[in-house]
């Protein structure tokens, strides 16, 4: 005999299914760049130097640290889709600025912009997930859908390496950019697709709910020492990865490749990604334990295929990866389900200032390290902060667990 499933469950799958369709394009368009497997290299060719390119990913950060809450708030207030729809047009103004008129003020000025799509979709993103699949039921799914939004975003990434190098042989910097743009504007109509069942307040109002988003969101972290410690997790785990990302690039082409080249290598890191991310539903419920064994031995994994300064490497920096996505999908799943309260973007964005202070860090300190050392040395050292993540929860757990 076969049972139907009951209307409640199809109905609940449609709504899922309205929720992932243009969500997952929103996150493959979104990555879709070409410009990032070459614009480090687009930066060394204008003649920028260590310290300058470490300055612009600085102030990337630091402009994702100085807009990020108050975008969480307003995204709380007024429109998660809104701010995911603004974000890919302000950063396509950036790219066209890059290419157009490569210079430090324009790629200063291009990171600025990028640095602010990036604040108005962080937070703005989970938030809208993870409520529009509690709304149906199905918030037990959201580590699934998120780790498939993660690794769509990286076949993004993957694909425009591979893309990249033909296109940049073909018509250089000029036609990178210009697919790059293009992108972005997909990327705009993808979020506007994306379902959003929430009320929109009055255009009077707004700066009264800005104010009391921002208010629930520290109330919420200040008041929660479960949602404290899982806002503590995220940094930790993606602080470090996500500045070394930027560097890769300069990574592969210090092993001796021909610069055409480079995108294809970045391939192997980039798959190693979306691989983890492909893992974080199945390991949904990865505990303390497992989870710091995992943060210390990608960090020995990378700093292995880093400081080996040789191609074949490179496939120890994507396993590494793998291991770095998965838990960073991890902890933001704990965090999303440690928040009760209605400012949900807010505590997320708090998450995410306290990432970017960590990124700004590693940057710093990537410059330093690479003024006597290699870029593989840098690496290797940068994964140290990994395997200490990784032994003190093990060890932590072990403590409580003997007492």
């Amino acid at each position: 005999m076969t049972i139907s499933p009951s209307p409640a469950r199809v109905g609940d799958a449609r709504a899922v299914r309205r929720l992932t369709r243009p969500l997952y394009c929103y996150a493959y368009l979104d990555e879709l760049v070409l410009l990032y497997p070459v614009y480090a290299l687009l930066f060394a060719d204008s003649g920028m130097s260590g310290w300058q390119i470490s300055s612009l990913f600085a102030l990337w950060s630091l402009t994702s640290v100085v807009v990020e809450v108050p975008s969480g708030a307003w995204a709380d207030a007024v429109s998660r889709r809104l701010l995911l729809w603004l974000g890919p047009l302000i950063t396509a103004v950036g790219y066209a600025l890059w290419v157009l008129t490569p210079s430090y003020l324009a790629f200063a000025a291009g990171f600025v912009l990028w640095g602010i799509k990036g604040a108005l979709g962080s937070g703005a993103l989970e938030a809208l997930v993870y409520e529009e699949l509690d709304r149906v039921g199905a918030s037990d799914r959201y580590a699934h859908v998120m780790g498939r939004v993660h690794s769509l975003g990286l076949l993004g990434v993957v694909t425009a390496m591979a893309v990249a190098g033909p296109v940049f042989a073909s018509g250089g910097y000029g036609a990178v950019g210009a697919a790059s743009v293009a992108g972005c504007l997909l990327t705009a109509v993808a979020a506007w697709r994306l379902p959003e069942h929430r009320g929109d307040p009055a255009p009077d109002s707004v700066p009264e709910s800005w104010s009391a988003s921002l208010r629930d969101g520290v109330k919420e972290v200040r008041g929660s020492r479960a949602v404290l410690a899982a806002l503590l997790l995220v940094p930790v785990v993606t602080g470090v990865w996500g500045a070394l990302d930027e560097y890769t690039p300069l990574l592969v082409r210090e092993t001796g490749v021909p610069d055409l080249a480079v995108p294809w290598l970045l391939l192997v890191i980039y798959v190693g990604a979306t691989v983890g991310g492909l893992l974080a539903g199945r390991a949904a419920r990865l505990g303390a334990v497992r989870l710091g064994f995992l943060l210390a031995g990608s960090g020995v994994a990378m700093a292995l295929g880093a400081g080996s300064g040789t191609p074949a490497g490179v496939a120890l920096v994507g396993l590494a990866f793998g291991g770095f996505q998965l838990a960073t999908i991890l902890a933001d799943a704990r965090l999303q389900h440690t928040i009760t309260g209605p400012a949900r973007a807010t505590v997320t964005s708090l998450a995410g200032v306290a990432t970017e202070a960590v990124t700004i860090a590693v940057f710093a300190s990537y410059a330093t390290l690479t003024t006597g050392a290699s870029h593989g040395a840098a690496f290797a050292v940068l994964s140290l902060p990994y395997v200490v993540a990784g032994v003190g929860l093990v060890w932590g757990r072990w403590a409580l667990r003997s007492r």
